[in-house]
């Protein structure tokens, strides 16, 4: 059967058309013989979402979205999912939104749930979460910095207008001279460095003897410490210690009147009788020295003793009035 020229062109335009369609379908990540479900997402912000991305469950890509446009006059946007057969999960589920890479770019994985409730059905609007990317978490942690930052800055500023303030003119020409005067102190510093170099370099050999001299002498010492130690210095020590805590015992008791000594010491009566027979071997002495006759006479040729007058002024009357 021979064909016509119209019905040739119109088969190959019949084919154009559906190679077509199957491209715009394949562009689209649709396929025309695949038998999927559709579901429903709505976002606040799709963050840059493109339709074509896949659709994931557990890292598995389960399908595409097909489509993404405002709901309603609030401004929220509509995705469509397509989402393969094989796989059944709760209605309940998220679709959640997150970042695919650091750069950019937005995908969809739906976290399935299976909590005993009906399955999804195709048609059914899903519920939306959306992950912060790295994006939103780095300018959430840095924000409080930020802040912090600009308070620091701020500070600095008033830090650096009060230090204007008082550095006026003559303070700045007082610090210089300060600066100048220190300056002049790390060189003359220098100075004295470079002369105590000098005077070690000079008398290195000295200071070299003055050391050995001072071991020598450290060695002496640890050898007569040795010594000491080797003579029974502490059992002089301790025979030292005993008669120290003999002589405490005695004090003690002298201080309680315990014995002769404590007896003569703590006892006024005695300290008394004492002192009254010091004055009286006083008086006697000086009775003796002024009146000899009161006490001594002696006749050479046998003359009579003279009877002794006793004088007006007797200290041994003062005394027996006391």
């Amino acid at each position: 059967m021979k064909l016509s020229r119209e019905v040739k062109t119109a088969i190959i335009v019949l084919i154009g058309i559906f190679l077509f369609i199957l491209g715009y379908s394949y562009l689209k990540s649709n396929s025309l013989f695949d038998k999927s479900k559709t579901f429903y997402a709505v976002y606040s912000h799709v963050g840059g979402l493109q339709t074509g991305t896949q659709v994931s469950i557990n890292g598995l890509t389960v399908g595409n979205v097909t489509d993404i446009k405002f709901k309603d006059g609030s401004g929220k946007l509509l995705v469509t999912l397509t989402v393969q057969k094989n796989f059944e999960f709760s209605k309940n589920s998220k679709a959640e939104l997150y970042d695919t890479g650091i750069i950019g770019g937005k995908g969809i994985q739906i976290i399935p749930v299976f909590d005993g409730a009906p399955p999804a059905r195709s048609g059914d609007t899903l519920k939306t979460s959306i992950r912060p990317g790295i994006t939103e978490l780095v300018q959430e942690k840095l924000t409080p910095l930020q802040m912090k930052v600009e308070g620091a800055v701020s500070h600095a500023d008033s830090l650096l207008i009060n230090v204007n303030d008082v550095l006026d003119d003559p303070t700045k020409r007082e610090l210089q001279q300060s600066i100048v005067g220190l300056n002049q102190l790390i060189r003359s510093f220098q100075g004295s460095a470079q002369k105590l170099d000098q005077l070690l370099a000079t008398n290195q050999q000295e200071l070299d003897s003055s050391i050995k001299n001072f071991n020598t002498m450290t060695a002496n010492f640890s050898e007569l410490s040795e010594s000491l130690a080797n003579a029974g210095l502490e059992e002089t020590i301790v025979n030292l210690q005993q008669s120290l805590n003999n002589l405490n015992t005695i004090l003690s008791k002298v201080e309680k009147g315990e014995g002769s000594l404590g007896k003569l010491v703590a006892d006024d009566e005695l300290y008394n009788n004492l002192s009254n027979a010091s004055k009286e071997l006083d008086l006697l002495l000086q009775d003796f020295r002024l009146n000899p006759k009161r006490y001594v006479n002696v006749s050479i040729f046998g003359k009579k003793q003279k009877e002794y007058t006793l004088p007006e002024n007797d200290p041994a009357e003062k005394l027996d009035d006391n």
